[in-house]
């Protein structure tokens, strides 16, 4: 949430002339800037004046033009302060289509909200939010607001083009300092030099501007989109979060800054605790094994819960205080966790990583604090490494998952700062194995057994279910499975938490009238188990190239007895693609009454050429055909 706000506020832009000196008449919007925009940013300007590391003004100016309902979100305002950043004053006015004057409104318009999360116990961040109340558009927001921060450890980048749908007249962004202030930037997509000088004061500038930018449409497989859209992202060498001053140019030195100053005296633990891990790993030699203990043992002990406060956002909670209440966030959990392990004389490393089931690597030629937002451990094993994700109370052992695999995280050492990457799935090893047993009669109803095992990521499809109740379990799978009817006659579901974990799933069904009849005919769907219902949408002209973000293996086979005196009457599935980034074959083979369905369908992650999506849309037409072939069965005479 947090995240979306801080998108939502840098934004809004803001500069200190008048508002309503500049017409913002839908007509004046030049023709070619209205192809897939659902609003237009008419002016967009974000000022930043360091005066001081704790002292930041953030002045911002932004006019959007709302053009249909899809684009109403991008002329809605939050803005999320705390006690290091507080909100000076607000102001906007709303424009009907031709630029004239509507209604004015302030800081008493907005509604002011708890900005905690649902999964949080403390945290101090509050929002302001305006939701212009208009349903007549084309219509015009302006907004001009300003903030105070007390901290350089992040300043907000510049992402003049964040959203699809969105068109920009102009939009600048613009830092002022100190000169003896060491600014570092990176630009992305930047097609311009960044422009440098000193104002009237003696303040050195940094100037970026986009001008007649066209809106983007949302192409599906993408890559992430920070990868490619126009930004800009700052560091200042010196500054200061929450009173606490740092400096670093690199990531060795922020590695080294937070091992020192967030991190450093927050390990020690009880006596009694100290006798508790060693009489846990009483008995094993194993390094490996008795982290495993460890990290089972802070499992079970510990919940996850967010903590947001002052420094508290980055800094952990000491690792007694932990222990004591049995609860943390994932600073306090990685921290508690690291500190049972050092108890075993086991060494491991606090490491910083983006998180979300999109892959997104800290920048390595760029070092800033802001470019993550989740702490997971590493454990540098003589004989290999293993990760470890602490704020889930059921994940294995040496499992990450999907949220935060395949990335480069930064981790924090007494000698400095590292960059590491964490393990990659393979399509391979993201493998769901379904091989099922059915008998269907005369009458259409089908009977038999399903054995499913999931592994790599594919094992947490359905690893939340390994705690629900039965019936809660059993409602999942008849949603799950594409048979109407669906009776479950037992189900059992149980997983095997190694590093490699793998989900086994036993089912015993019975589904009536799973194939229709008609004059001594049955016609049924034979792929029972595993179909793919939709396709991309078809896209012309695409700009982006393809990307897989994750590959994955399925691997089915069905075997049917099938009732005494019937025959096929068709030609039999024999389907065969082959691509570069997937592959998929479906077959169907009928001997006596037993017929043997096969099917296969693998995706291979990476980065492909834009005209490839058309073979996509292609490869996933031709999968959605063959998955729904239909069998016809005729009675012998």
């Amino acid at each position: 949430m947090r995240a979306l706000i801080i998108a939502a506020a840098f934004s809004i832009g803001l500069c200190r002339t008048a508002l309503a000196q500049q017409s913002y008449g839908t007509g004046l919007i030049a023709k070619d800037l209205l192809p897939y925009a659902s609003s237009v940013i008419r002016n967009d300007e974000t000022t930043i004046t360091i005066k001081e590391n704790d002292n930041v003004l953030y002045h911002y100016k932004k006019a959007v033009t709302v053009l249909n309902k899809n684009g109403a979100e991008d002329a809605q305002l939050a803005i999320w302060y705390d006690k290091s950043r507080q909100i000076k004053s607000i102001k906007g006015i709303i424009y009907d289509e031709y630029g004239k004057q509507l209604s004015k409104f302030g800081e008493s318009s907005f509604k002011d909200e708890s900005a905690v999360h649902d999964f949080s116990l403390f945290e101090d961040e509050r929002v302001k939010y305006y939701e212009p109340a208009v349903t007549t558009y084309p219509y015009t927001v302006e907004y001009e607001y300003e903030v105070k921060q007390t901290q350089t450890l992040n300043i907000e980048p510049w992402f003049p083009t964040y959203s699809s749908g969105v068109s920009v007249e102009q939009s600048s962004y613009k830092l002022v300092c100190k000169p003896s202030l060491n600014i570092r930037y990176k630009e992305t997509s930047y097609a311009d030099k960044v422009e440098t000088g000193t104002d009237e004061k003696g303040m050195k500038t940094y100037s970026w501007a986009v001008k007649n930018v066209k809106a983007r449409r949302s192409e599906p497989y993408s890559p992430n989109k920070t990868n490619y859209i126009t930004s800009v992202r700052l560091a200042s060498q010196d500054f200061i979060y929450s009173g606490i001053p740092g400096t670093y140019t690199n990531w060795n030195d922020l590695g080294k800054w937070i091992y020192d100053k967030l991190l450093t005296g927050r390990s020690q633990l009880s006596p009694e605790t100290l006798q508790q891990v060693k009489d846990l790993t009483a008995g094993i030699a194993d390094p490996k094994e008795k982290a495993r203990k460890i990290y089972e043992f802070m499992q079970q002990k510990t919940r996850y819960v967010s903590i947001q406060i002052g420094v508290g956002g980055y800094q952990p909670f000491k690792a007694s205080e932990v222990d004591q209440l049995s609860y943390g966030d994932c600073k306090g959990l990685v921290n508690y966790t690291q500190a049972l392990l050092k108890a075993a004389s086991i060494d491991s490393y606090y490491c910083v990583v983006k998180s979300g089931s999109e892959k997104e690597s800290l920048k390595t030629d760029f070092a800033s604090m802001d470019q993550a937002d989740h702490i997971i451990l590493c454990l540098p094993f003589k004989s290999d490494t293993t990760w470890l994700e602490c704020t889930s109370k059921t994940i294995p052992f040496g499992y990450l998952g999907d949220f935060t695999d395949d990335r480069t995280v930064l981790a924090c050492t007494p000698e400095g700062g590292k960059l590491l990457h964490t393990p990659k799935y393979t399509a391979q090893q993201n493998k769901e194995e379904i091989k099922a047993t059915f008998t269907l009669n005369e009458s259409g109803v089908l009977t038999g057994n399903v054995l499913t095992t999931a592994e790599g990521t594919q094992y947490e499809n359905q690893d939340d279910m390994l705690t629900k109740s039965y019936q809660d379990q059993v409602k999942h799978i008849q949603k799950r499975y594409p048979i109407n009817n669906l009776e479950v006659e037992s189900f059992k579901l149980s997983a095997a938490k190694n590093i490699k974990p793998v989900l086994t799933e036993n089912l015993k069904l019975t589904a009536a009238e799973y194939a229709t009849t008609e004059d001594g005919k049955l016609h049924f769907i034979v792929n029972a188990v595993n179909r793919v219902s939709n396709t991309p949408r078809e896209l012309r002209n695409r700009n982006t190239p393809m990307y897989i973000n994750r590959g994955y293996t399925d691997d089915d086979v069905i075997t049917y007895t099938l009732p005494d005196g019937y025959a096929s009457d068709r030609v039999l599935l024999n389907v065969k693609l082959q691509k570069d980034f997937g592959n998929y074959t479906a077959s169907v083979v009928v001997t006596g009454n037993k017929l043997i369905y096969t099917r296969k369908m693998q995706m291979l992650d990476g980065t492909y050429t834009k005209e490839a999506y058309s073979d996509l849309v292609e490869f996933y037409q031709a999968v959605v055909d063959a998955d729904n072939y239909t069998m016809t069965l005729v009675k012998k005479k």
